[in-house]
């Protein structure tokens, strides 16, 4: 349900000058989407959703395009190249690399904001990835381990 509200969000705003939550709200309404403007309010946040002046004044807008994709492929370099191992401990990943390469690592994670990750800690060759909830710890496992192939 969420991620069906995502699309319409970034249809309506891509599509619509909506100047505030309260027209959002208005706008999935009509979609058949019933919400709340604190909803709609973490929508945005999670979004990252802009406002852009315009001739009529501000409105919504999407962030600028993602990441490009060589930022992933650079994340995968960077892990091929220098971590050993990945282990977990309720809910912190340890990440091992090789000796002067942790903070390049941890940087590297930090920038990909990944929303279930609080932080990292880095020291010369072992980071720490703070996971919240614990129950994401797997699906982060998951991720690191697939930059590794």
């Amino acid at each position: 349900m969420k991620a069906r509200r995502h699309m319409a969000i970034r249809e309506i705003v891509s599509n619509q000058k909506i100047s505030t939550q309260e027209e959002l709200c208005a706008a999935l309404s009509a979609q058949g989407f019933m919400v709340t403007q604190a909803t709609v309010s973490r929508d945005i946040k999670e979004l990252k959703l802009v406002k852009v002046p315009g001739p009529e004044g501000y409105h919504y807008a999407l962030p600028d395009a993602s990441p490009p994709r060589s930022s992933l492929d650079r994340m995968r370099r960077i892990f091929l190249d220098t971590v050993v191992e990945i282990t977990d401990s309720e809910n912190l990943v340890v990440v091992k690399t090789i000796p002067g390469s942790a903070h390049l690592v941890a940087s590297n994670i930090d920038a990909a904001e990944i929303p279930e990750i609080v932080g990292t800690v880095a020291g010369d060759d072992t980071i720490i990835v703070v996971v919240k909830p614990t129950k994401a710890v797997p699906e982060v496992l998951k991720w690191f381990r697939s930059l590794l192939t």
